[in-house]
Order: structure tokens, then C-alpha cells, then sequence
């Protein structure tokens, strides 16, 4: 199922994210992790790519698994940093040929090497060139991007951020996830400023609970989120207590999507962190709701 059929449904639901595990040893613990929140029925679940795609052959292992035996539709990302095109199209027969519907082209994340490495050598220098390869292969995906409520880490302001974004869609993302927030706020003024500009794609939130307090800085590294006074509290008060961080942090989680959801958002995208306990908690919390 393309996910661009799916945003057309105005029922609520959520989907969660995974990753594939780093290496051959830790392959069947985070097998058995992704089929457990498959289980639980997701709208859909994406399946990460790895920094510099280091983990990419399980990607799509993962993807079609779940896809297969779950009947979940996936969402397979595809990142281009340090790739060759021929790399790339070989990537992308490999999808299609797995029955892989739905691609999230991204550039992906630098590691170290690539900090230091001269750009100017690289075949793909922004997700833009991965989406127009995409799109020109013959291929037939439902194509994803990623977006920021605050700023990409890169840009100087969010108006240039926002150009590049227009950029992204006009060359044929169908719809945008967000990195993660933990001020609702920033979504909403970010999604006027992109209504504002004529990006009129559906627009995924994606939330992460923090369940662990070293997970926070980890978290702002990532994605320079602003943490507001509420979540700081919340980490200070409960940080120290592994159980009472991991309940605070679906708690806080779980209020993040309902307000969402009561202002219009119809599917919110969990990043689960591959642990079937927090998706149960976060899905069940939400039961009535979701319907």
C-alpha cells in the first residue's frame, strides 16, 4: 500500500519507526524487536538506513519481513551520502524487486569521515538529487522526505530551509516527516510558514518518547530540538529512576500526540527506538481514541 493513499484516510493512527541492528550478532534480537511492534498493527512502519548507509543490507531484510509476514506497509529509507548513482540504482532495483511500495529519500547523516571529506566529489550533495534519480529510474514509489519544525542543522535561517524544502517536494516527495519536537508549538508555526509557501503535502509529525535520561542529550544533538521548561523538569525530577523515566517519558509522549491530534494532525509517527514495550504503552494509552 502507497502511504499517499493512507494520508487520505481521516482516521487517527499511529506508525512507529525502527532501525536495523548494527551487526550480524544483534540481527535476531532486533528481528524479533520489529516483529513485536508489527504485531501491535501500525498504520505503517519505516525501517532506517544506517549512518553512511553502514547498516543498509538490513534495511530492506527488515522492510520486507514485516511487510510479508505482518501485512504492514513499510516505509524503506534510502539515503545517498558518500553513494555512487550505480550504488543507488542497484539499491532501488533491489526495493522493487523485495515489493518494496514507499522509499524515505534522504541524505543521510555524516559520520566523522564524511565531516572531512571533500563534498565537491560526492555524486549526491543534498536528498534533492536522490529524489530526481528516484524519480527518473522508472520506479514507482510512494516517495518520502524529512522535514524540521525548527531548523535543519545546516541552513542559516528557516526561510532558506524552507526553499530547499519546496525543492524537495516539487521534485516529488509526496509527503514530509519531522524530525522530532517536544514543543507542539514549533509544528504548528512551522506548518503555517510551509502552508504559507505552497508545500501542501501531508505533513508527519514524529515523536520521540524519552525514556532514559541520557537520552536527552543525545536527542539535542541529533536534532538541536528546543526542550522546553515542562520536559527539563520532567527529566531532572524522574532522570535518576530508570522506571520512573521511562513512565514520565511515555506519559509526556502519549500528551504530545493527543494534542496533535486534537488539532488536526490524523497520523502521528513514533520514534520507537526498537522497543516494543514503550510502542505497546504509547498504543494502548491512545486505545479509545484511536478507535
Amino acid at each position: 500500500m502507497k502511504l499517499s493513499e493512507l494520508f487520505k484516510n481521516d482516521k487517527l493512527s499511529l506508525s512507529f519507526e525502527v532501525f536495523p541492528p548494527k551487526t550480524d550478532m544483534a540481527f535476531d534480537s532486533v528481528k524479533s524487536a520489529t516483529e513485536e511492534i508489527a504485531k501491535l498493527r501500525p498504520s505503517f512502519m519505516s525501517v532506517t538506513y544506517g549512518a553512511g548507509g553502514g547498516t543498509s543490507r538490513y534495511t530492506l531484510e527488515i522492510a520486507k519481513n514485516i511487510k510479508e509476514h505482518y501485512s504492514v506497509p513499510t516505509l524503506a529509507h534510502l539515503t545517498c551520502v558518500s553513494s555512487t548513482k550505480e550504488t543507488v540504482l542497484e539499491k532501488i532495483e533491489a526495493m522493487k524487486d523485495a515489493g518494496i511500495e514507499n522509499v524515505m529519500a534522504l541524505r543521510g547523516d555524516l559520520t566523522p569521515e564524511l565531516e572531512k571529506s571533500d563534498r565537491s566529489k560526492w555524486a549526491y550533495r543534498h536528498a534533492v538529487d536522490l529524489i530526481h534519480d528516484i524519480k527518473t529510474s522508472g520506479a514507482d514509489f510512494c516517495i518520502g522526505g524529512a522535514c524540521y519544525p525548527e531548523i535543519h542543522p545546516e541552513s542559516t535561517n528557516q526561510k532558506e530551509d524552507i526553499k530547499y524544502l519546496k525543492e524537495k517536494v516539487d521534485a516529488g516527495c509526496s509527503f514530509l516527516t519531522t524530525q522530532m519536537f517536544f514543543d507542539n508549538n514549533l509544528l504548528y508555526n512551522f506548518l503555517y510558514k510551509i502552508r504559507e509557501a505552497g508545500i501542501t503535502v501531508p505533513i508527519i509529525p514524529g515523536v520521540m518518547p524519552i525514556t532514559n535520561g541520557n537520552q536527552v542529550e543525545r536527542a539535542i544533538k541529533l536534532s538541536g530540538s528546543f526542550m522546553p521548561q515542562r520536559f527539563k523538569s520532567l527529566v531532572d525530577k524522574f532522570g535518576t529512576s530508570p522506571e520512573a523515566m521511562k513512565q514520565a517519558g511515555i506519559a509526556y509522549a502519549t500528551d504530545q500526540i493527543i494534542d496533535l491530534f486534537a488539532n488536526g494532525i490524523t497520523n502521528v509517527h513514533v520514534y520507537s527506538m526498537n522497543k516494543p514495550d514503550v510502542a505497546a504503552k504509547i498504543q494502548s494509552n491512545l486505545s479509545d481514541i484511536l478507535g
